[in-house]
């Protein structure tokens, strides 16, 4: 299952990779490599700038470079989904793929963003959505992952919240059942509140706050997917009421460690990718 750490790739080296654009910001190549590392295994992960609307050409370059998985980021995901030779369903449902394998010359389209979600919320808050109400504020397309992933674990209802009720509307339809659009009023009586909106990211002025601290109160577990910076204006609140806070690194931390398995067959190494980005929060 494993091989000999190397310091240089080889002739044998596997590779992986990233595309997106902007992408040399990405902590993806920091995670992976430390995964590989960790495990022993003889791959390398690399990062390559790709234009937009140039996804297809990237992904004839996988093919044809033999490289065994890709991960994608902005904006790639929805040209990607079109192109690849298979979706899987929650790929399929979303239009949207961040995760791209090669099996036996065919490239399947994952996306790991809402069940990476919804693994961070158990290791990090110890949160079981089967049963619960959640809140999900914004319509995007790391909302509709979140929306997705809530619903097929079982949560109870899961609430979308957005500016544009239209869009709220089309990101509750994805949940079934249990989805619908709504109101910040919601917020109070959810057990779990998610921001899913680019409110509170450094560099985008305006508001701080996408819901009124007031709503917010002791048993919630509240989720900023902002990471940047890692103690948004949100989770600070939420833990001024009592609240259990969870950063957007749990996020990007999971759907990353389901890549890897996806990829390789092994059990991703939690301890040693957490470790990588915690050295860049640093």
């Amino acid at each position: 299952m494993t091989s000999t750490i190397r310091s240089v790739p080889t002739g044998a080296t596997r590779v992986a990779a990233v595309i997106g654009s902007p992408v040399r910001h990405s902590l993806s190549p920091a995670l992976h490599n430390a995964a590989f590392a960790a495990t022993g295994l003889d791959w390398v992960y690399l990062a390559f700038e790709v234009a937009p609307g140039r996804a297809g050409d990237a992904l004839q370059a996988m093919r044809v470079l033999g490289i065994e998985g890709l991960s994608v980021t902005m904006p790639h995901k929805a040209q990607v989904a079109d192109t690849v030779d298979v979706c899987t369903p929650a790929a399929a449902a979303l239009g949207a793929v961040n995760c791209v394998q090669s099996v036996d010359g065919r490239l399947v389209g994952h996306n790991t963003d809402g069940d990476g979600f919804v693994d961070s919320l158990r290791e990090e808050a110890a949160f079981d959505p089967t049963g619960k109400q959640a809140v999900v504020l914004g319509a995007g397309g790391a909302a509709r992952a979140v929306v997705v992933a809530l619903a097929a674990a079982g949560a109870a209802e899961v609430v979308v919240v957005n500016r544009t009720v239209d869009r709220a509307v089309e990101a509750a339809r994805l949940a079934g059942s249990v989805g619908r659009a709504g109101g910040l009023d919601a917020v109070p009586g959810a057990d779990l509140v998610v921001n899913a909106t680019s409110i509170g990211m450094s560099g985008t002025g305006g508001p701080t706050l996408p819901c009124p601290v007031e709503a917010l109160r002791p048993g919630q577990v509240v989720a900023d997917l902002v990471y940047q910076p890692l103690d948004t204006p949100l989770l600070q609140a939420a833990r001024s009421q009592g609240a259990v806070a969870v950063n957007g690194v749990g996020m990007l931390l999971h759907q990353a460690a389901r890549a890897f398995t996806i990829w390789t067959g092994v059990p991703a190494p939690i301890d040693a990718m957490r470790a990588a980005v915690a050295d860049r929060f640093r």
